[in-house]
């Protein structure tokens, strides 16, 4: 009786972790933008999600603000789709996110772990997230991490920021 509890209790805690798991803000430097047309097209293409709640456009930067509504499940791919469907590509994916987001298998990190912190910021440095001079670039320093240059879109490698 006392096993049945504890693996309960183990299935509430993981369901519990993976709910607490969670992107908060997306910041994406899009690249290819010539004019308020282009990034107009990314703004209706990232509002078109329904875990967006609101999206700030910078047009000097060519920088947009994804703030996410509470308990979504997204990862880096589904803004990376969203800008491509548009017509334009990520220079820089940088992620607010609860700490338990880079535990999952998905994440791997390339710099150091963060202290513990209610909120992290991070960099998703794999290709198509970074412009392509910075992977060349970033290539060379990752080389002594086996899954960066195998390109599995499911795998996201980052690094911390703060």
């Amino acid at each position: 009786m006392k096993k049945v509890h504890i693996i309960i209790a183990s299935i509430i805690l993981m369901f519990s972790l993976k709910s607490n798991a969670q992107i908060i803000k997306a910041e994406i430097r899009a690249t290819g933008l010539t004019c308020s047309m282009c990034s107009n097209a990314i703004n209706k293409q990232l509002k078109s999600m329904l875990e967006v709640a609101n999206v700030e456009t910078d047009l000097n930067t060519n920088t947009f603000t994804v703030t996410l509504n509470e308990g979504n499940n997204l990862s880096p791919k589904s803004f990376k789709d969203k800008v491509e469907n548009a017509g334009f590509f990520i220079g820089s994916l940088i992620i607010t996110a609860k700490p338990e987001t880079i535990t999952q298998s998905t994440y791997i990190l390339v710099s150091d772990k963060p202290d513990n912190m209610n909120e992290i910021q991070f960099q998703v440095v794999d290709k198509g997230y970074v412009t392509e001079k910075e992977f060349k670039k970033l290539s060379k320093s990752y080389k002594s991490v086996e899954t960066y240059a195998s390109n599995n879109e499911d795998d996201f490698h980052i690094k911390i920021l703060n």
